[in-house]
């Protein structure tokens, strides 16, 4: 995949946007800690609603936080107008996380004319790879 030009400030900007229009985004406290074509970071911290029985981060809040960040990836990648919606996503939960914060990577690994294809680390905050996660995301241009 090619190099893909660098975000402006008004492209960074439309992302802060969308984020604060995201519910579950700003429900979970999640944070845009980077933003460049085709790569997304958030961050969220890990409170008493993230957790399920067993007192560690749900599965389910865990696979947002990748979708999220695998979304934000995949928009910043493309033009002005364009819109991401996710059509498929795979996730392994590879170790619990109970405490600190947890960081979602994403990175677009193929980006195409109507799909783009997003690899997703997670991580805590120990830097332990939590979570390995695989989205397709349909690309609608307008």
């Amino acid at each position: 995949m090619k190099p893909l030009p660098k975000l402006s400030k008004s492209d960074l900007a439309r992302a802060n946007e969308r984020l604060l229009g995201s519910a579950p985004a700003v429900h979970f406290g999640l944070q845009l800690l980077k933003g460049e074509r085709g790569r997304a970071v958030f961050r969220m911290p890990v409170l008493d609603r993230h957790k399920q029985i067993h007192r560690v981060v749900h599965g389910g809040v865990m696979a947002m936080l990748a979708d999220t960040a695998g979304g934000f990836a995949a928009f910043l990648a493309e033009p002005e107008g364009t819109r991401v919606v996710t059509i498929e996503m795979k996730i392994n939960f590879l170790e619990p996380v109970a405490e600190g914060t947890v960081t979602a990577d994403a990175r677009v690994i193929r980006r195409g004319r109507s799909v783009s294809v997003v690899d997703c680390s997670v991580t805590d905050a120990k830097r332990r790879l939590v979570g390995k996660a695989l989205m397709t995301f349909a690309v609608i241009r307008q």
